[in-house]
């Protein structure tokens, strides 16, 4: 049996919750989503979740409740999956990128402050593989300029800033997540945007219906009941309450969840830390790893990456990439920056892989993945 890198997890409360849902009366627009929303909220500290079809989904309907527009330009990561950048081009803007500091791999606050222009609207934090960034000195950075952040807290359900968990919106005026199967609950596929701002959190609600409301505040006439106006051009990016109880059953399971993930975090770090030319993300104590993904740094001027790969797939591992970099895509050259303009995004995409790292991962499966590296290691004569 193959050792992905990335599986969801679901038992039987998982699969009575949908049952529930099936058996009763709303398979959607029901009461099951503001159930998950309420829960979400609570969990992470917000005063509003509005759930929404995916994670991609998420941002770019933030983009276009923080006003994102032609014209404009946001800042975001080269070290992300490129729905980061793909939000803004989406709202009409341009993407810019900033490099990513060399220890941590999340985005340097100092290469934010270079990329600030007149043309500014947003700041996109990720937090990537599940490791916040520094919120404050992005935080401080947004203030100064006048600006508004959207952290993409896609990999990081459950992280921390010291007692704050990621989604609390302390640092951010909107937070968005993603549930899809390999993140840390699923609702099959999935996302939320979670906010502080009740006008944010309204316009958000009717975006991802279509633009309509039935707000008698804001009605220009009232036909009856059943009267309902398009206010801005929206869109169907609904989540179903199918989707939403899973949500919500496997919301009351993260902090195991979350437990599992740094065991075999703290297990492959035990393990391979003395490895040489092998490194890892630098994690300071104020912030809690949340580990969506474990991603080993193999230094590329000593390790052939590829055949790494190649010798984990054929063993019966299969890794992953995270990522290649948003701006070495074809679509975002246009917006990318001269050639080497963010070196240490391109040194770490030369060398990075992403082990399995899921909560039903076994302790013989992780010995599997330890033992194969070891074995390149000493078969090519690097250690």
């Amino acid at each position: 049996m193959i050792i992905p890198y990335g599986k969801q997890y679901l038992d039987e409360t998982d699969i009575e919750a949908v049952v529930g849902v099936l058996k009763g009366n709303w398979l959607t627009q029901g009461p099951m989503v503001e159930a998950f929303e309420t829960a979400l909220a609570h969990y992470c500290g917000a005063k509003f979740a509005i759930a929404v079809s995916n994670g991609t989904v998420a941002l770019h309907l933030a983009c276009l409740a923080a006003g994102v527009g032609s014209g404009d330009e946001g800042i975001t990561s080269p070290i992300t999956f490129i729905a980061s950048a793909n939000c803004l081009v989406y709202a009409g803007a341009k993407p810019v990128f900033a490099d990513i500091q060399s220890n941590t791999w999340n985005i340097s606050p100092n290469e934010i402050e270079k990329q600030i222009t007149s043309k500014t609207k947003v700041i996109i934090p990720v937090h990537f593989a599940g490791l916040p960034c520094d919120m404050t000195a992005i935080r401080n950075i947004a203030d100064r300029h006048q600006l508004i952040v959207i952290e993409d807290a896609c990999h990081a359900l459950g992280a921390r800033i010291g007692s704050q968990r990621i989604g609390g919106t302390d640092t951010a005026d909107l937070v968005c997540f993603s549930f899809h199967p390999v993140k840390h609950i699923t609702t099959g596929e999935g996302g939320a945007i979670l906010t502080d701002n009740e006008e944010y959190a309204n316009k958000i609600r009717m975006l991802r219906h279509h633009g309509i409301t039935k707000d008698p505040a804001v009605l220009t006439r009232i036909d009856g009941p059943w009267y309902y106006e398009a206010h801005i051009t929206g869109y169907n990016a609904r989540l179903s309450d199918i989707q939403c109880a899973i949500g919500c059953s496997q919301l009351k399971k993260i902090d195991t969840f979350l437990l599992r993930r740094k065991e075999i975090a703290e297990r492959y770090l035990r393990e391979l830390k003395n490895m040489p030319g092998l490194s890892f993300q630098s994690v300071q104590p104020v912030f809690d790893h949340a580990y969506h993904l474990f991603v080993a740094h193999f230094d590329p001027a000593r390790y052939d990456r590829l055949g790494m790969f190649e010798y984990l797939k054929k063993n019966g591992i299969a890794p992953q990439i995270h990522y290649v970099p948003a701006h070495h895509q074809p679509v975002m050259k246009k917006y990318a920056g001269k050639q080497g303009s963010l070196p240490n995004a391109d040194h770490y995409y030369e060398g990075c892989i992403s082990l399995p790292m899921f909560p039903s991962l076994t302790t013989d499966q992780q010995s599997k993945v330890i033992d194969t590296i070891k074995a390149y290691c000493h078969g090519s004569s690097i250690c």
